[in-house]
């Protein structure tokens, strides 16, 4: 037998709420990170006949459905790039981003067993869902070079600021996944919101629609919408439209961080009583 005096002493403190991630202890747990995507990744195409090429086709029937229904409003307003095209560099960030907050909402209620029984960072399981949301992004991705190829379309020199906005949009997607789940471990009200705030979120979104349609009045409050920026950004670097207002990416980019950081010390201050409101049903 092991001497008493040779095995490893273990400290638990009382974290701080105001700290943030402690990496370190992110890095240790990484395995733990694999597992929970992974096991998000395959319980969403469990049982499924094409299994992940729904990553393709999902966004491909909107863009259908968004074109016969939603192609005439949009007009001349798309500076010349078919409208099929226009939609889908918007869809593909928009649907990692509600995707995101769909599932890492109801994240921590749905792994309560394994909080209930063993110490982890608790962020990891809000973290897991967005990762898993990143794979069926850059599958979908296929999709986007496949039409791009299709109708001889090829990115500019802008496409050197696309990764800006692919974490712009991982970061608004993060912020907001953090302080939703965190929030619905003791109001089961919020996961019954999600449906009509995902729905609000996407028409206040240019989305179907260009940005140049928004009332001129309207257009200094639109930044305030972190997806605002991050779709205009993504149809500037992948289509060649015009190039986002400086005042629309600064204030886009201003919010997505904000939600970032204020969802991980929201969601640390409330992290220790996620085990006795989970095991309790919430409020």
């Amino acid at each position: 037998m092991t001497p008493l005096e040779q095995l490893p002493t273990f400290v638990i403190r009382r974290t701080s709420g105001w700290r943030l991630l402690d990496f370190r202890e992110l890095w240790a747990y990484r395995e733990l990170i694999y597992f929970l995507t992974w096991r998000d990744i395959k319980v969403r195409y469990k049982q499924t006949a094409i299994g992940i090429a729904w990553a393709i086709l999902q966004p491909l029937a909107l863009i259908v459905v968004f074109s016969l229904f939603f192609g005439k409003l949009a007009g001349n307003a798309t500076a010349g790039i078919p409208y099929p095209l226009f939609t889908l560099a918007a869809i593909l960030p928009w649907q990692l981003f509600s995707r995101s907050i769909s599932e890492s909402t109801n994240s921590l209620v749905t792994d309560q067993k394994l909080i209930t029984r063993v110490y982890f960072p608790r962020i990891i399981v809000p973290a897991a869902t967005n990762l898993a949301a990143v794979v069926d992004f850059l599958v979908s991705v296929v999709l986007l070079v496949g039409m791009m190829l299709f109708y001889g379309m090829a990115p500019g020199l802008s496409v050197v600021w696309l990764p800006f906005f692919i974490v712009l949009m991982l970061v608004t997607s993060l912020g907001v996944g953090f302080w939703l789940s965190a929030l619905n471990v003791e109001y089961r009200d919020v996961m019954y919101t999600i449906p009509f705030l995902n729905q609000l979120w996407f028409f206040a979104t240019p989305i179907v629609y260009p940005s140049t349609l928004v009332p001129e009045q309207f257009r200094g409050w639109y930044g305030l919408n972190p997806m605002a920026g991050v779709v205009e950004g993504f149809r500037w670097t992948l289509l060649g439209t015009a190039q986002p207002a400086a005042s629309l990416l600064m204030t886009s980019a201003f919010v997505a961080v904000f939600l970032f950081f204020t969802g991980i010390i929201w969601f640390r201050r409330r992290e220790r009583t996620f085990v006795d409101a989970v095991g309790g049903g919430g409020r």
